[in-house]
C-alpha cells in the first residue's frame, strides 16, 4: 500500500489560485447587474421618449386629418346652393322637361368633383341624377329631403347607406318666386379619405356629436359607439395580457386595444357639427428604436463577460484534471452505495414479509384463545335445539302442528346464530390484504364485540357503547381494521383482571376526521414512550409477545391515520384513540390523509 502523501503545500497553492476565480465570478456578477441597471434605465428613458415622439407625430397626422376631412365638406357645401340657382334646373322643375338635365348633372359633378348629384321634385321623385339607376325613385322620407324641405338654407345630413356605411349629403330646397319646386341633393364622398388613413396608422375612426363611429379604416366599427366598437376584437385576458407585457418589455401600457394589440389613442376635435377624430398607433416604431439602443448595449457587455468567461474558462480546464482524478473514487463509491441500497431494499422485503408473518401468526393466537368461548356458544344452541326437537315431536304426536312450527322456527334461528359465528371466525382467520373498502366504523365496532363475546362472558365486564345513529363510513380493510379494535379489547379486558368493578367504554366520535376510544377503568400504562415498541409488555412472562399494539400501529398507519394512547386524568385508566380519515367519495377510493384537527 502506498503510503499517504503529503499535499499541504499543494493545498496552499490551491488555496492562493483560488482567490482569483472567486474575484472573477464577483466581477461578472457585479457586471451583470450593471448591464441589467443600465438597460433597463436605458429602456425606460428611451420608451418614455419616442413614445412622446409617436404621440406627436399621431396628433400632427390626426391634425391633417381632420384639415382634409373639414376641406372636403366645405368644397362641397356651396355646390347645393350654386345649383340651386341655376336658371336650367328652375326651368326643368317648372316646366317638367327634364331630358337634358342628368347630362348637365353629370357635366356638373365633373366640373366639381362631387360624389353624387340628385334632382328631387317636390314630391321627394328623382327627376334627374348623374346615377341613371335610381331616376323616378322616390325619396320623400329621406332625411335630406325632408330638412331641405323644412329648412331654406343648405342642410348637412348623415344618413345609413344600402351599402354599408353612411352617406353625407347637402341638400337645399330650390324655389321660384311663387312656391317650392324641388330639392338638389349633393353627395359627397369621405371614402377616398378614409382609404388614404388606412396604412399610415392602425386605425382611424370619425365620431359624431353623439359618439358614434360614422368614418372608421375599420369596416366593422361604421355605427356603432366608439366602446363597443372596440369591444368587437377583444381585448387580451389577464394571461395574455402577462405574457405580452413580458415580451414587449419595453413598451409603455396601452391607451386601448385594438384587434388583440396595446396602441396609442390620440384624440382631434373637428370644429364640425361636434365631430371627432380618433387615431391609433401601435409601439412598433418605439420598440425598433428601443432594441436598437438595446442591442448595442447588450453587445459592449456581452464583449466584456466573454472576457471573464474566458479567464474562467481558463481556471476551469485546470480543475478538471482534478475532477478526472477524482471520478474513478466517485465511481467505485457509486457502485458500492448501489450495492447497499439493493441490500436494503431486499432487507425491507423480508421484514414486510416477516411483519405480515406476524401479524397473521397474532391474529391465529386470538383466534385460538377465543376457540373455547365459541365451542361453548355452539353448545347452547345445540342443547337448545334438542329441547325444540323434542318439543316439536311431542307436539306433533297430539296434532299441535301450528305450535310444533314455531318450534321449527326458533331451531332456524339458532341455526342461523351458529352459523354468524362460524362465519366470523372464517372471516378472521383469512389473511387481511389490500382488500380496502369503504366501512362503517359502527359494523366494526359491533363485529369485534361480537368476536369478544365469549372472553366479555367469562367475568363480569361492563361495556359501555356510544355509538352514532348515522354511519361513520372510513376506507380500509375490513378484517384488519377488526383485527386492530379486538386487540384493543383484549388489552382493556386484560387491564381489568384486578378491578372489582370492570368496565369497558367504546365510542365513536366524527368531526374532521373518525375516532373511535376504547377507555378501561384499570391501573393505566406506565410507559407510554415505549407502549407501540415491538417486544414491549407489561403484562406477566408467558402472557404477551409485546407485538399487539405494534402491529396494530403499523396497521393502522397503512390505513392514513394513527393510534395514540394516553391516561385518564379522572378516574385513572387507559384511554386508546384510533384516529382515521373520513371516506370521500369524490376521491374515487383512494386512501385520503388525515385533516387537520
Amino acid at each position: 500500500m502506498t503510503p499517504p502523501q503529503d499535499d499541504r503545500p499543494a493545498r496552499g497553492v490551491e488555496g492562493d489560485a483560488a482567490a482569483n476565480p472567486w474575484l472573477l465570478r464577483f466581477a461578472l456578477a457585479i457586471l451583470l447587474l450593471l448591464a441589467g441597471t443600465v438597460m433597463w434605465s436605458s429602456s425606460a428613458w428611451l420608451t418614455e421618449r419616442y413614445s412622446e415622439n409617436t404621440r406627436v407625430r399621431a396628433e400632427l397626422r390626426g391634425t391633417l386629418y381632420s384639415g382634409q376631412l373639414q376641406s372636403e365638406l366645405q368644397r362641397n357645401s356651396v355646390v347645393p346652393m350654386m345649383l340651386a340657382r341655376d336658371p336650367a334646373l328652375i326651368s326643368a322643375l317648372s316646366s317638367g322637361d327634364f331630358a337634358t338635365t342628368s347630362a348637365r348633372l353629370i357635366t356638373a359633378q365633373k366640373e366639381i368633383g362631387a360624389a353624387s348629384i340628385r334632382l328631387l321634385d317636390a314630391s321627394g321623385r328623382t327627376v334627374a341624377a348623374t346615377d341613371r339607376q335610381i331616376l323616378g325613385a322616390n325619396f320623400v322620407a329621406a332625411p335630406y329631403f325632408v330638412d331641405a324641405m323644412r329648412s331654406r338654407d343648405t342642410v348637412f345630413t348623415v344618413s345609413p347607406s344600402d351599402h354599408g356605411g353612411f352617406d353625407f349629403t347637402y341638400s337645399r330646397v330650390i324655389a321660384d318666386s311663387s312656391r317650392t319646386l324641388g330639392v338638389i341633393v349633393v353627395g359627397t364622398d369621405l371614402s377616398r379619405l378614409e382609404q388614404s388613413w388606412a396604412g399610415i396608422s392602425d386605425a382611424v375612426a370619425v365620431t359624431d356629436s353623439t359618439g358614434q363611429v360614422i368614418l372608421s379604416t375599420e369596416g366593422r366599427w361604421r355605427g356603432l359607439p366608439l366602446d363597443e366598437a372596440l369591444a368587437l376584437r377583444p381585448a387580451p385576458n389577464a394571461i395574455e395580457r402577462a405574457f405580452q407585457v413580458t415580451s414587449d418589455w419595453t413598451t409603455p401600457p396601452g391607451d386601448a386595444w385594438v384587434k388583440g394589440r396595446a396602441v396609442m389613442q390620440t384624440e382631434t376635435r373637428i370644429p364640425f357639427r361636434g365631430w371627432r377624430m380618433y387615431s391609433f398607433s401601435t409601439y412598433e416604431s418605439t420598440r425598433e428604436r428601443v432594441f436598437a439602443v438595446l442591442a448595442m448595449e447588450a453587445t459592449g457587455f456581452a464583449m466584456l463577460a466573454a472576457a471573464i468567461f474566458y479567464v474562467l474558462s481558463r481556471r476551469a480546464q485546470r480543475r478538471s484534471v482534478a475532477y478526472m482524478r477524482e471520478s474513478a473514487d466517485l465511481r467505485a463509491l457509486n457502485a458500492r452505495l448501489t450495492r447497499e441500497i439493493a441490500e436494503r431494499e431486499r432487507m425491507q422485503r423480508e421484514l414486510r414479509v416477516a411483519e405480515q408473518t406476524v401479524q397473521q401468526s397474532s391474529k391465529l393466537a386470538a383466534l385460538g384463545e377465543m376457540s373455547a368461548g365459541v365451542s361453548h356458544e355452539l353448545n347452547q344452541p345445540l342443547a337448545a335445539m334438542k329441547t325444540y326437537l323434542a318439543g316439536a315431536r311431542l307436539l306433533l304426536d297430539r296434532g299441535r302442528s301450528e305450535e310444533a312450527l314455531s318450534s321449527f322456527q326458533r331451531i332456524d334461528d339458532l341455526v342461523d346464530r351458529m352459523g354468524s359465528i362460524t362465519r366470523q371466525l372464517k372471516s378472521y382467520a383469512r389473511k387481511g390484504g389490500e382488500a380496502f373498502e369503504p366501512v362503517d366504523l359502527r359494523a366494526g365496532v359491533s363485529n369485534a364485540l361480537t368476536m369478544m363475546e365469549p372472553q366479555l362472558r367469562a367475568r363480569p365486564v361492563r361495556i359501555v357503547r356510544n355509538l352514532p345513529r348515522g354511519p361513520v363510513m372510513v376506507y380500509c380493510d375490513r378484517i384488519r381494521l377488526e383485527q386492530v379494535i379486538i386487540n384493543l379489547l383484549r388489552n382493556a379486558v386484560d387491564a381489568t383482571k384486578g378491578v372489582r368493578d370492570a368496565r369497558i367504554e367504546i365510542g365513536i366520535e366524527t368531526g374532521a376526521n373518525a375516532v373511535v376510544t376504547v377507555r378501561d377503568n384499570g391501573p393505566g400504562v406506565s410507559d407510554l414512550d415505549n407502549l407501540f415498541e415491538p417486544f414491549f409488555t407489561t403484562k406477566k412472562p408467558g402472557e404477551g409477545t409485546g407485538l399487539g399494539l405494534a402491529i396494530s400501529s403499523g396497521i393502522v398507519s397503512d390505513f392514513g391515520g394513527r393510534l395514540t394512547a394516553h391516561n385518564a386524568e379522572d378516574d385513572g385508566g387507559a384511554v386508546f384513540e384510533l384516529v382515521l380519515p373520513l371516506y370521500d367519495p369524490a376521491s374515487r377510493g383512494a386512501p385520503s390523509t388525515l385533516a387537520a384537527e
